[in-house]
């Protein structure tokens, strides 16, 4: 008898009708002899309307009092859908994260899992009960609610899925897998029908919105055996897994964009030790993630330092950077939010050489002026203007061929739009 962790977003649960059907597919599932835990999103836009609710009412909400408002969401899709099942005949029970022993920091907002106790799910499994969980939601030491942040509940799905030893974890979602490229902007994007950990951790982090990027970590570091499908029709999806030998014979896997990205550029910072560390501290103090760093040649011991952050944090972090600017003396403080990052992602980049001057080729022959570059073992990452992000994501999918494969093809489609 397998155990199966299934996750269903906010489309799939989007209105009664369609929690009719996922309660017909868990129905399903568990006739089938497998044991279900069920974890879910909140109703799509349902988050949204909440955050709209809590700006109204002021223009930086209590983070504390944020997360008690946005984990009702997911309360209101677990009740009815154990109510959905209770009518087919199945024992449901809902739970939410402090229920199933959902521990995290208090980072409120963007918490982070630190255990998982699980021992009301184990309970409930034993007892024959199909336990339906509230995603994106714990509690820290205080007790306190705290929530995951955006895709927060795939994030608790494989931590159930690693902490019950599942046999797998499915994600399902408004797509079929995980694809080349976003296909609403590259019509040629294919879906692959399977992909390492590590890039899919990087696809995820660098824009692909089809997986949260710390859920594919914690299924990494356990192992979790992961894929990712569609919760409206029938068929094969994309499953992440470890590496293995067929995944090094296609130098690029995959295109990101992210429009999710702003510019902090610091202009007259004094060039000694220990200046980066005293203004890239206090933005960390304040949990926000600082992705790209840029520090320009010295000019009379004064240079630029520049770095990108999540768009959505700006109005919380400029005062702090404009504070720590003046404390160590720099000139002054430029924001850019018009901006974008694109990305090449693959394992093969490993032992393929030429892919960088490739792209960088690419994108001059298109005419979009590159700002800042990034790389990894297995990806690069250039930002842009954000009004070129489309013609450079379009561009750099024909020319590394995702549109029509090769010999090392991973994908089992040749062409879907999702």
């Amino acid at each position: 008898m397998a155990l199966v962790v299934q996750k269903y977003g906010g489309t799939s649960v989007g209105t009664i009708e369609r929690i009719h059907r996922v309660a017909d597919r868990i129905e399903r599932a568990v006739k089938d002899g497998n044991r279900v835990v069920v974890v879910l999103s909140a109703m799509s836009g349902e988050t949204d309307r909440l955050l709209k609710l809590a700006h109204e009412m002021t223009a930086l909400p209590d983070e504390r009092e944020l997360d008690m408002l946005l984990s009702t969401g997911e309360r209101v899709t677990i009740a009815l859908l154990a109510m959905a099942l209770r009518g087919r005949g199945l024992d449901a029970r809902s739970f939410t994260g402090r229920q199933v022993g959902i521990m995290t920091d208090n980072a409120h907002t963007k918490a982070r899992i630190t255990r998982v106790t699980a021992d009301r799910i184990r309970e409930a499994l034993e007892r024959g009960v199909t336990p339906v969980v509230a995603g994106f939601q714990g509690i820290n030491q205080q007790s306190d609610v705290t929530t995951l942040g955006r895709g927060g509940s795939d994030l608790t799905a494989v931590a159930l899925a690693g902490a019950l030893r599942a046999d797998r974890c499915v994600i399902f979602t408004d797509v079929d897998g995980v694809y080349t490229t976003d296909p609403n902007i590259v019509p040629a994007a294919r879906r692959l029908e399977k992909i390492s950990y590590e890039e899919m951790l990087e696809m995820a982090s660098l824009g692909a919105k089809v997986l949260q990027s710390r859920s594919v970590e914690f299924a990494a570091k356990f192992n979790v055996p992961l894929e990712v499908n569609s919760s409206f029709k029938e068929g094969k999806g994309t499953l992440v897994t470890r590496e293995d030998t067929d995944m090094e014979a296609v130098a690029v896997s995959g295109v990101t964009g992210d429009r999710n990205q702003a510019k902090v550029t610091i202009v007259g910072v004094p060039d000694k030790p220990g200046i980066a560390a005293a203004l890239l501290g206090t933005v960390a103090k304040a949990n926000i993630v600082v992705d790209m760093i840029i520090q320009n040649v010295s000019h009379a011991s004064l240079t630029d330092f520049s770095f990108t952050i999540p768009r959505v944090d700006v109005k919380r972090a400029v005062p702090i950077i404009e504070a720590a600017s003046k404390d160590i003396g720099a000139k002054s403080v430029s924001v850019t939010d018009a901006i974008a990052k694109v990305s090449l992602v693959g394992v093969g980049m490993r032992s393929h050489s030429g892919v960088a001057a490739k792209m960088f080729e690419i994108l001059a022959r298109e005419g979009v002026n590159i700002m800042m570059i990034s790389t990894s073992e297995i990806k690069i990452s250039c930002v842009i203007d954000e009004k070129y992000l489309e013609l450079a994501m379009r561009a750099l999918h024909t020319a590394f061929e995702l549109d029509r494969g090769s010999s090392g093809d991973r994908s089992g489609v040749s062409s879907t739009v999702r």
